[in-house]
């Protein structure tokens, strides 16, 4: 099972930037962010392959977020530009358990979770 750690988060204003991190444990696999807003339930917000040179985002962060990994450090980010008050929930770092790359952001096929970074953005 993979061990993931989030950090990062925090309060920001609305226009602003936030570097989100989580330092996992065994070898690179696929890996995705999701998050939970208040009141709301998980989405998928961006995923990443093993190589790091796929991508996929959710809509509302295209163009704004971007996901890259650090695979000798074994480090997922998630950089978080110009975000927004709708922005705000509590971030998860996931993995998959394959190296195959599939492009999909829904949270089944990501077995290992870590704990979650709450990320508040005032207007």
């Amino acid at each position: 099972v993979q061990q993931l750690v989030e950090s990062g988060g925090g309060s920001v204003q609305a226009g602003g930037s936030l570097r989100l991190s989580c330092v996992a444990s065994l070898r690179p696999s696929v890996m995705a962010w999701f998050r939970v807003p208040p009141g709301k339930e998980r989405e998928g917000v961006a995923a990443i392959s093993v190589s790091g040179r796929d991508t996929i985002y959710t809509d509302s962060v295209k163009g704004r977020f971007i996901i890259s990994r650090d695979n000798i450090k074994n480090i997922l980010y998630l950089q978080m530009n110009n975000v927004t008050p709708e922005d705000t929930a509590t971030y998860y770092c996931a993995a998959d358990r394959v190296s195959v790359w599939h492009p999909t952001l829904r949270e089944e096929h990501y077995p290992d979770w870590g704990q979650g970074t709450q990320v508040t953005v005032t207007s």
